[in-house]
């Protein structure tokens, strides 16, 4: 067990690297995507949530061809391009892109 954490530590994806703390910083979108699930759909910017979602399909194909493959990174955009898809269904749902448009919530 401890030979396999010293291996990671000193990988070329380990802790000692940015392949390793640029995916880490990047779960704050993920987490502030999450968090942004129970606001009203009114709120969400619909031309920046597109462009996470662009955004992330780029870097998940940055991440399987990198040398070496950062598998993290990869996984990292993966989570955020689910959330933020989520994020843009609402918003279309919201303004009648998807069918019919949801009433307005009463204040």
């Amino acid at each position: 067990m401890a030979t396999a954490f010293k291996a990671f530590v000193n990988s070329p994806v380990g802790p000692k690297t940015t392949h390793f703390w640029g995916p880490v910083s990047n779960w704050g979108f993920i987490l502030a995507g999450m968090a942004d699930m129970n606001k009203p759909p009114e709120l969400i910017s619909g031309s920046m949530t597109a462009v996470m979602c662009v955004y992330s399909g780029l870097f998940m194909r940055f991440a399987w061809v990198v040398n070496p493959r950062n598998y993290f990174l990869m996984a990292t955009h993966a989570s955020n391009e689910t959330v933020q898809l989520y994020q843009l269904s609402r918003y279309a749902r919201a303004h009648g892109y998807l069918g019919k448009k949801e009433p307005e919530a009463q204040q």
